[in-house]
């Protein structure tokens, strides 16, 4: 799963535990040290969620809102799920490769908790 994507567009599945069903979210994928940076810095709402990585952790300063953020491990298995407000410093989860950030109470709606697997789907790719 040692996958490297590059910036650009695509889908985050999360897939439902207890077989429930997957969901399926717009994602923008931020890999280059530039949009890793601006991430969500001065947005003030965003359709989906923003992949960023590499990243261990994240901050809310300079941003408008509040947001979720999913910490995941290289297998992108949900290991930490968070609510940070603006103008906060998160703590750096070690095992984290990737972190998704999205509006807050969007990654509940979605069944994202810990122990969750999501899946990047690349715009142009499918499988």
């Amino acid at each position: 799963m040692g996958r490297r994507w590059r910036d650009g567009r695509g889908e985050l599945v999360v897939h439902g535990g207890d077989g429930g069903p997957s969901v399926r979210v717009p994602l923008e994928i931020a890999t280059s040290y530039r949009a890793r940076t601006r991430g969500l810095l001065g947005r003030g709402r965003i359709d989906g969620a923003i992949l960023l990585s590499p990243a261990s952790s994240v901050h809310t300063f300079r941003m408008r809102m509040p947001i979720d953020v999913a910490y995941l491990d290289r297998g992108l298995r949900v290991i930490d799920v968070c609510t940070m407000r603006p103008g906060r410093l998160g703590m750096p989860r070690p095992r984290a490769r990737h972190v998704v950030e999205a509006e807050a109470g969007a990654m509940g709606k979605w069944g994202v908790r810990e122990g969750a697997r999501m899946e990047v789907v690349v715009e142009g790719e499918e499988g």
